[in-house]
């Protein structure tokens, strides 16, 4: 089971950058933030960048494909 933890300094910078999109209206991405930083991520539990391209059909520049075209 692979975790990465972030040492104080790191966590402390993830801490007031969620503050700073919590005050923005942000409020999702400074929950990822917070939990970041306070949890660490359970690398186990990641969805690979390919899966998540093929499930939203994206290319590899991120780009939708058209669909239907023909």
């Amino acid at each position: 089971m692979a975790h990465l933890v972030f040492d104080n300094d790191e966590s402390r910078q993830l801490r007031d950058s969620a503050r700073e999109h919590a005050d923005a209206g942000d409020t999702l991405l400074a929950y990822v933030l917070e939990n970041m930083a306070s949890e660490g991520i359970d690398l186990d539990k990641l969805t690979p960048y390919e899966d998540i391209r093929a499930r939203h059909g994206l290319d590899s520049d991120g780009q939708q494909h058209a669909s239907g075209a023909a």
